[in-house]
Order: C-alpha cells, then sequence, then structure tokens
C-alpha cells in the first residue's frame, strides 16, 4: 500500500528491481551463525528508465534490530525518477546476534560489488554514494569514516569501498553523546568498552580526505536527538570536509518520508545537481 500510494503521489511507472536480490556473500557472510535469511544479507537493484550514470548504495534504518522497509523501496523509486540507479542493502542485525562490525562488513562488500561491475550496470565507477537513514545514517558515517574495519582479514581487494559521496538522513551518530539506546545495544552489545564506543561514535573518527557530506535533521526529533547531527557536522567543519547542513525546525523522526511535503528533498536535488549526480 505505502508503495503503490508513492508511485501515485510521485507519477513514476513501475520498473522491476532487478531480477531478484543480489546475496551478498554467496559463500556465506563471514562470521555467519546461521543460514537463515536473517544471515544472509543481500543487495537489489533498482534501474531507472532513463539513467544518468550516477549510482547510490541505500541503507535503511531500524535501529540496528530491523531494516524500516519505508527507507528502502520509496526512496529507491525515487532516486530512480532522478535517473540514479539504486542498491538497496539489507544488512545483518544486532536482534539476530551481529555486532560492530559485521553490519559494516556488509555495507564494505556492497559498495565493492557496486563499483566492481559498474561497467555493467551502466554507472561511473567515481559517481557511486551511500544514502542512510537513522540507524542506517550511523552505518553510512562508518562507512566513510572507517571503511577498514569492515575488511575481511586475509581478503584483499583494489576496490575502494568509500563512497564518492554521502546523505545522513536524521542520523544516530554517537555511542556517547545522547546515545540512542536500542541502535548502541544492537551494535556493540550490553558492555561495549570505552574503546568500541569511540571507535562507533562517528562524530569522533572524522578526518580529513572524506567525501563531500549532505546532512539533515529536524529539532523536533523525539527519537534520535539532533545532537547527533550538530556534532557530526561539526567535526566535518573541523576537518574541512565538505558539506551541506540542514537543520529543520519542524517534523518529528522520519519526516520527509515519500508522500509527505518537505525542504529537505529540494535542498538534496540542489546538492546532488552540484556534485553532478543529476544533470
Amino acid at each position: 500500500m505505502r508503495r503503490l500510494l508513492f508511485l501515485l503521489l510521485t507519477g513514476i511507472t513501475l520498473l522491476p528491481a532487478a531480477d531478484t536480490p543480489l546475496v551478498l556473500w554467496p559463500g556465506g557472510a563471514p562470521g555467519a551463525l546461521g543460514a537463515e535469511a536473517k544471515d544472509i544479507p543481500t543487495l537489489t537493484p533498482y534501474l531507472p528508465e532513463k539513467a544518468n550514470g550516477a549510482a547510490m548504495l541505500l541503507i535503511p534504518g531500524g535501529s540496528y534490530s530491523g531494516i524500516y522497509e519505508g527507507q528502502a523501496d520509496p526512496f529507491a523509486l525515487w532516486l530512480n525518477k532522478q535517473g540514479i540507479t539504486a542498491f538497496v542493502l539489507r544488512y545483518r542485525l544486532g536482534s539476530a546476534g551481529y555486532r560492530y562490525p559485521a553490519q559494516l562488513q556488509d555495507a564494505v562488500e556492497a559498495m565493492r560489488r557496486i563499483r566492481g561491475a559498474a561497467a555493467e550496470w551502466k554507472i561511473d565507477p567515481q559517481r557511486i554514494g551511500a544514502m542512510g537513514f537513522s540507524a542506517g545514517g550511523h552505518l553510512t558515517s562508518t562507512l566513510i569514516n572507517r571503511p577498514e574495519d569492515g575488511e575481511i582479514e586475509g581478503r584483499s581487494s583494489e576496490i575502494s569501498p568509500r563512497p564518492d559521496l554521502a546523505i545522513l538522513c536524521y542520523p544516530v551518530i554517537s555511542m556517547i553523546t545522547k546515545p540512542h539506546p536500542t541502535s548502541r545495544l544492537m551494535l556493540v552489545g550490553e558492555q561495549p568498552d570505552e574503546t568500541l564506543l569511540r571507535q562507533t561514535s562517528s562524530e569522533l573518527q572524522v578526518h580529513p580526505g572524506l567525501p563531500p557530506v549532505f546532512l539533515w535533521h529536524t529539532r523536533e526529533d523525539k527519537l534520535v536527538p539532533v545532537e547527533h547531527a550538530q556534532l557530526y557536522a561539526s567535526a566535518l567543519h573541523q576537518h574541512g570536509i565538505p558539506h551541506e547542513f540542514h537543520l529543520y525546525q519542524d517534523g518529528d523522526h522520519g519526516t520527509g518520508l515519500i508522500g509527505t511535503e518537505h525542504p529537505w528533498f529540494a535542498d538534496l536535488l540542489f546538492w546532488l545537481k552540484a556534485r553532478k549526480f543529476i544533470p
């Protein structure tokens, strides 16, 4: 029903999401705890009718305890409308027993799968971004900050897993300052040590050389404190990372979902055009 409403509101022609979801780890995910669906992360491609050569890895939120589908299919179709090829990542979760860095391993592998098959997908390997919501925003920020944490020992690749830009929508950022309790528990467990907390607090992991970032939040967000986005924006500024930070007054957590009116859509399109992700 949500997808149908989105299609009616936007006038998008329904296109198949490319055959079937791709299994990220055909031989089994590293450290897999079983062989059920929850142990098998996937990457689902969405192909636009008129592709412009740019691509986006979409990382839905869900407090690291679930995958919120409202941030998957609808946004993939919205990106398709802009000519961007989209790939939805359904990663391993804390609710299934997976702790950091399992989720990052999946994100790193997803980026490598996309960039490694750029010619096949008819996309520019230097125009591949990542877009995350809430806890998915935390995973996206970790992907640009510390992709090395998601490397598998003994497995090497010359393909960079770092996106060419990042979009963080009302993201979870800190595991120390006003942490989101469920996201923290699902990611690092009940008694994480200080080193792990700092390692997974994205505002403490920003460093020179990161790609451009579009970041937004709302003051009325009752789930993830607005300080998360503010801390990350401050760290980006401190390290000279090109970024655009929008702090809107109105809207609770998840404001701006497809089918609602919110200025972040227009602001993002303006920014993506400047980054040459859309014409």
